[in-house]
């Protein structure tokens, strides 16, 4: 899951939930330096990922792309399905999307001094792009994967995968309708994994 998703999933205290985001943004050796207030969100988004990863809803999903995208084909089912999971945000959640992503971004300034200089500066270009509202739109998922490209070894255009996305976006939706629910069960305190 991308990261409306671990935002979605994670608890709603400041530091959770950007403990929830830092494993994608910083190497693994950092992360074991934070406050013990992150700890409990990175262990959560790395719970998160191990299980979106093996399930076969998920492992199924990935045969839907064609072999020069399947190598890619786990991250971009992360941002198909925070594509969905903003279009369908009030199936999940009583709270508008832009009251959630509000919260998250405030949760950003209280963690900043807790946050090497460059993640906090990341995490505010975030918010000054409302990068997780964007979701919503192709064209956030557009912006998504064209910065995510840009972090890849080689050169691929990630972002020309939204033409897949459109076109078989009932299919794409029917399995995260499916997964989620499984997803949020397996996250919820207490329960076992």
């Amino acid at each position: 899951m991308n990261w409306l998703a671990h935002c979605y999933l994670s608890e709603p205290s400041p530091a959770f939930r950007v403990g929830s985001l830092l494993p994608d943004i910083l190497r693994p050796h950092a992360l074991g330096h934070l406050p013990v207030d992150y700890q409990a969100g990175i262990a959560r988004h790395h719970r998160i990922d191990r299980f979106t990863d093996l399930h076969p809803i998920v492992l199924e999903c990935r045969l839907r792309f064609p072999s020069p995208l399947r190598r890619y084909s786990g991250v971009l089912i992360d941002v198909f399905f925070d594509h969905i999971l903003a279009r369908d945000w009030d199936r999940y959640s009583p709270t508008p999307l832009h009251e959630f992503t509000a919260d998250i971004y405030d949760a950003f300034d209280q963690c900043r001094d807790d946050l090497p200089t460059i993640t906090a500066t990341r995490l505010s270009r975030m918010r000054e792009n409302d990068l997780l509202g964007s979701y919503a739109n192709l064209s956030g998922i557009t912006y998504a994967l064209r910065r995510l490209a840009a972090r890849l070894s080689r050169p691929f255009d990630l972002a020309a995968s939204t033409g897949m996305l459109e076109n078989q976006y009932e299919a794409f939706r029917s399995d995260f309708q499916l997964f989620f629910p499984e997803l949020i069960s397996h996250v919820k305190p207490g329960s076992p994994g």
